[in-house]
């Protein structure tokens, strides 16, 4: 039986068992099927605090690992399926044909960019198609790009960038913007963003290099094809909260986020609590994540504390 299992080796995870294991609790991380995280795909990261000439994304997130396991964080490769709450108020995790006991969860799962579906999309991640206008913005300074996406977000995205690329292409697949109309207002008005419309993205064309260098659009009017120069795509699309193997052990949005309660990372059921991108559709950070990791490890100690017995 464990004391805590963390389900997630992101920013939220590691930074749990780090203070988890300081704590002595013992943690056992569970990678699932992206170690690391989202920063694993990331290059070049400049916003975290103490690396003033920015750090690689998966350096940064071995050194968290190193850092957990230098506490006594111990980890195991395994995907949870599901977990199912026990009468005496522990858990049992699913994992394939494992299981494991814990008194309490931390989820720390992350969400998953939502992509187009093209052939090529996932080694391209990192060489000129991204999801994080803030990560990856200042490296295209001076050049196009381009932003796939109609709402919120994607007008966000759309006029942050305009501090660096010397023009912003809004790809939308209607006639207009499902975003706020302030949103929408401050993305049209601003001269350096160009709208294409009624357009969807059907193929990204590379370079020798293997870096992004155009798109093909497709209109969905006429049907027409025409090649645009970016080099760089920002997919704004949504992103999808790995929320689903949690079943109704946790209240969710529409969008599948893990709702907290009462300002915490705490979550419907006692001893289960949620910590990132998992239940922070509007940061989205990796520095919030890690202070969600840290705020959730701290509720799982004093938990433990008042459970002893």
């Amino acid at each position: 039986m464990e004391n805590v299992i963390i389900i997630g080796t992101g920013c939220a995870g590691y930074t749990a068992a780090i203070y988890t294991a300081r704590a002595n609790l013992n943690p056992l991380l569970l990678s699932g099927t992206q170690p690391g995280g989202q920063l694993t795909t990331t290059t070049e990261v400049e916003n975290f605090p103490g690396f003033p000439e920015g750090i690689q994304g998966p350096e940064l997130m071995m050194k968290m690992q190193q850092q957990a396991e230098k506490f006594g964080a111990r980890m195991a490769w395994a995907t949870v399926e599901s977990v199912e709450r026990r009468a005496d108020g522990t858990f049992q995790l699913n994992c394939g044909s494992e299981t494991f006991e814990t008194k309490t969860i931390i989820v720390a799962t992350g969400a998953a960019p939502r992509h187009l579906g093209l052939p090529n999309e996932k080694t391209l991640i990192g060489h000129g198609l991204t999801s994080c206008a803030t990560c990856d913005g200042a490296f295209y300074r001076d050049v196009p790009v381009a932003v796939i996406g109609g709402g919120d977000s994607a007008a966000e995205e759309a006029t942050f960038l305009t501090r660096f690329a010397s023009k912003v292409y809004l790809i939308h697949r209607r006639e207009e913007l499902r975003a706020s109309k302030i949103m929408v207002e401050r993305a049209l008005a601003n001269p350096k963003i160009e709208p294409v419309w009624n357009s969807t993205v059907t193929e990204y064309l590379t370079d020798e290099a293997g870096e992004v260098r155009a798109v093909t659009l497709k209109n969905l009017v006429d049907g027409g094809e025409s090649e645009l120069e970016v080099k760089c795509v920002f997919v704004a699309i949504g992103h999808v909260p790995n929320s689903a193997f949690l079943g109704d052990l946790v209240d969710k949005d529409e969008n599948g986020y893990i709702l907290q309660v009462g300002g915490k990372t705490e979550t419907k059921t006692p001893g289960l609590f949620a910590a990132g991108d998992v239940a922070d559709h509007y940061y989205r950070q990796a520095i919030t994540a890690a202070g969600q990791g840290c705020a959730a490890a701290l509720e799982a100690e004093r938990y433990l504390a008042d459970h002893e017995g």
